[in-house]
């Protein structure tokens, strides 16, 4: 990919190339004000009154802070014992005034992992249902370990070695924690195992250990990441900010995100500057050519979700990411890390195609959201609904950004080649096209990588927005089957994604499987369109239709 910028006035314009043979250029602007956003916001009128409402800095902070002072009374409205405590994570307001705040929770001090829910609060006050990850009672022994830490910390780091997932390992000091993920509740251990993986991509590898008999109980990875993908998206605009004599590439009407160049390096990087607010020169061995393009992703993404589900920034809080470009070298992926709060991009083989395109930069920025969210474990069905809710707002993302040079599909990595066939890396129509995904849900579902088992879901998304059978949407011909043969009509793709972030946002937990995504989808839609509505009924036929039951 290759954008080129000229300036004009204030603005900045960066064109896009398509190596087709010939190299195509075209133009494309930035501002050093903030971008102005031109796409369609819902209106009142035309959203549910279950739909999530808009909600600024300020009104958060008051809900959050309301649900802070109450939680000792949360608790024991919902049943919770003496020794267990609400932390508040997030909270959505609906438009009928319906709130739902997630909880963290601790039990004599200690995280409990597995214990998050969400409690639903109606406008009156009463609290009208909890959405948990866990139905057991949370409750040990003794919160005295039998184990000590660093015995702990030196068979996880042996563990992360021998699998192979994590190359030169280093455990940091675990905590003592409640694992009530699975099974009865248990005392534990978590440990951080990091290093890198295979591929180069950093490793966190949070790995739980019984502090009784050091048996590993889960693992799973931090560092969230899909495959490679390339930009070729002709004219777009990008934020930068004059700060005296220069322009910096941070987009001060988006929570001042920010877009670093890491210089083929792992950690650090350096914040975009020019003296004349023109980026770029048409090529991927100019360093700014790269930073324009993650900018522009991750500007519509978070213009979509304000637009769309009314959330403001990845954690609803107005704030901003950062976005970091050139890692490594030949490094052909792309990944997101809460640790650095921040999405970061190879430069693909080479380093000549950047993997900064529309729907991998909206894939890394959702799962920061799921992170804020549902924040489903990266391991399992839990897996594989987290990166499908990725790939189900990338490809929202790039169908709302109506870019000539790379139309909405349902497809991902379609821009990027990178099989070498000029084939996408993921089809949501019928996902086993890639060779390894699931089209469908079996028990062993949760025994493959969650890139795959993600299929499920994906193919859930494309039925219940396009329906069964062949159909062309913006030039790419689909045929989606479904596992009983039976026909299953769409409801349309804005529906389905209002649906999936209902879900997400409000009834999703970090132990949510495939089973338990069909009755959270099903209940959103309820509450959005009614429980006998076509739009229910969709949801549950289009499960049917992946042998979700």
């Amino acid at each position: 990919m290759t954008p080129h910028i000229s300036r004009k006035r204030s603005t900045l314009a960066i064109a896009t190339a398509v190596a087709a043979g010939a190299l195509l250029t075209a133009g494309l602007t930035t501002g050093a004000s903030a971008r102005q956003d031109t796409s369609n916001a819902t209106t009142a009128a035309e959203a549910p009154a279950a739909a999530p409402m808009t909600l600024s800095a300020s009104v958060r902070s008051g809900l959050l802070r309301d649900a802070e002072a109450r939680t000792a009374a949360t608790a024991g409205k919902i049943g919770l014992g003496a020794k267990e405590k609400l932390v508040v994570k997030d909270v959505v307001k609906d438009r009928d005034g319906t709130t739902h705040t997630r909880y963290e929770r601790t039990y004599d001090g200690l995280p409990v992992l597995g214990g998050d829910l969400v409690v639903h609060t109606a406008k009156s006050g009463a609290v009208e249902g909890v959405s948990k990850a866990t139905k057991a009672s949370v409750r040990v022994a003794s919160t005295d370990a039998k184990l000590a830490p660093k015995t702990v910390a030196k068979a996880a780091e042996s563990a992360a070695a021998r699998s192979g997932e994590t190359e030169k390992a280093d455990a940091n000091a675990p905590r003592k924690v409640i694992w009530a993920a699975t099974g009865k509740p248990v005392l534990a251990f978590e440990t951080v195992v990091t290093g890198v993986q295979k591929d180069g991509t950093p490793s966190e590898l949070h790995v739980v250990t019984d502090a009784a008999s050091g048996k590993k109980l889960f693992q799973y990875q931090a560092v969230e990441n899909g495959k490679g993908h390339s930009q070729y998206s002709g004219d777009v605009t990008v934020g930068s900010t004059k700060s005296g004599s220069t322009y910096q590439l941070t987009d001060g009407g988006r929570g001042k995100h920010k877009t670093y160049d890491l210089a083929h390096g792992s950690s650090g990087g350096k914040l975009y500057t020019d003296a004349d607010d023109v980026w770029g020169t048409g090529k991927p061995a100019d360093t700014q050519t790269a930073a324009v393009d993650a900018a522009y992703g991750a500007g519509l993404t978070w213009d979509y979700y304000k637009n769309v589900h009314g959330r403001s920034g990845i954690k609803g809080d107005g704030k901003g990411a950062t976005s970091r470009v050139h890692y490594g070298n030949n490094y052909v992926n792309a990944f997101w890390q809460d640790s650095c709060f921040c999405m970061t991009y190879g430069d693909g083989e080479g380093n000549a195609k950047p993997l900064t395109s529309i729907d991998v930069a909206a894939h890394e920025m959702t799962h920061g959201v799921t992170s804020a969210t549902g924040n489903m474990e990266y391991s399992g069905e839990s897996g594989g609904l987290n990166e499908a809710t990725s790939d189900i707002f990338a490809a929202a993302v790039e169908f709302k950004a109506n870019n000539a040079k790379d139309k909405g599909d349902y497809l991902i990595g379609e821009k990027i080649d990178i099989n070498g066939d000029g084939s996408p890396l993921r089809y949501m129509d019928k996902p086993s096209k890639d060779g390894s995904s699931l089209d469908y849900w079996d028990a062993n579902a949760g025994n493959v990588d969650v890139h795959y088992s993600s299929g499920i879901a994906n193919h859930f998304f494309y039925l219940l927005s396009e329906g069964s059978g062949k159909k062309t949407v913006n030039g790419v011909t689909y045929d989606s089957p479904t596992k009983d043969g039976a026909k299953v009509e769409g409801i349309g793709r804005d529906k389905a994604e209002k649906i999936w972030f209902k879900a997400l946002s409000t009834y999703f937990t970090s132990t949510t499987n495939y089973a338990q995504a069909r009755k959270d989808t099903v209940k959103a839609a309820g509450d959005l369109y009614g429980a006998t509505s076509k739009e229910a009924k969709g949801v549950a036929a289009a499960w049917k239709g992946v042998n979700v039951k």
